[in-house]
């Protein structure tokens, strides 16, 4: 759920898997993605729960999507326009190219997976996920992966994910001025290991209850009740959704406060803790005054 800050591709190309239409593309028009996906990305082995599946496919529907650095994170998962990154000159044309990032990918396939938006934030966000059930270490390799699980790069901080085929496959957005790929899994470097994410479950609200976005200016612990007396995780700073807004204790610094708590999903939880339908502080909503809360465009968050 968190920001728009992303997981930037890992360090050193990888063998690309084919050299098709879409692969040629990435030297054309800079705003206009390539539309032919690469044949046999799909689902390449048995075992992956039906949700994982889904994830698996719906990151192959966006097969020769340009990669753009930040593309992916806006307040509804999806491709969006991305922005320079402040080194890496192939970016420079990615606020006119329309797709994903690395963890924007990612995003959107466990979304279209779900319904839900599980899996926002950067790559290292994703590493650590409060939604893991299993966890592999870099010298596992990809003999207990299965279909959907996420690959990670880094060392310390982790920069760049994928999603597994199967069959040694993976889906990925890998860097500025190419396209949405399958290619062969790089064990290789400072491969960090996988993680299998646990779709099932429902968000903090009702079944089909609203969301409201907001935008929140730093990471926000978040609480069981609207106090500060059980802390469950962290909401990431960025764009968030909350269901609804209750009266509470007063949060603030200096002249700045706050005693509505807005119930939400927190990106990362603590251990033994429930991250879904808890309280964070409207205090650290990034727009309104003292004791106000509403959403990005100033329409109101309802009472729980």
């Amino acid at each position: 759920m968190a920001g728009i800050v992303v997981g930037a591709a890992a360090a050193g190309a990888g063998p690309a898997a084919a050299t098709g239409p879409a692969a040629r593309s990435a030297a054309g028009a800079v705003g206009r993605p390539a539309v032919r996906a690469l044949a046999g990305c799909d689902v390449l082995q048995p075992g992956a729960s039906a949700v994982a599946q889904q994830a698996v496919r719906a990151a192959c529907s966006q097969l020769g999507v340009w990669y753009s650095w930040g593309g992916g994170h806006g307040p509804v998962p999806g491709a969006t326009y991305g922005h320079y990154d402040g080194q890496d000159p192939a970016s420079k044309n990615d606020g006119q190219r329309l797709g994903f990032d690395c963890s924007g990918l990612v995003r959107y396939a466990y979304y279209r997976a779900t319904g839900r938006d599980i899996l926002n934030g950067t790559a290292d966000n994703q590493f650590h996920t409060g939604r893991a059930v299993a966890r592999f270490s870099p010298g596992q390799g990809t003999g207990p992966l299965l279909p959907g699980d996420l690959l990670f790069w880094g060392r310390g901080w982790v920069h760049h994910v994928a999603i597994y085929l199967g069959a040694g496959q993976m889906v990925e957005a890998f860097q500025s001025g190419t396209h949405v790929r399958m290619t062969p899994v790089r064990l290789g470097g400072d491969y960090a290991g996988a993680v299998r994410v646990d779709g099932s479950g429902g968000g903090g609200g009702q079944p089909g209850q609203v969301k409201y976005w907001v935008n929140t200016f730093a990471d926000a612990v978040g609480y069981r009740e609207p106090n500060t007396g059980d802390a469950q995780g962290v909401l990431n700073k960025g764009n968030n959704y909350v269901y609804c807004k209750v009266w509470g204790a007063q949060v603030g610094n200096g002249g700045q406060f706050n005693h509505w708590w807005l119930r939400t999903d927190l990106d990362r939880t603590y251990p033994g803790k429930n991250g879904r339908g808890a309280y964070v502080s409207a205090y650290y909503l990034s727009r309104w005054g003292n004791d106000e809360a509403r959403d990005v465009n100033g329409g109101p968050i309802p009472n729980c």
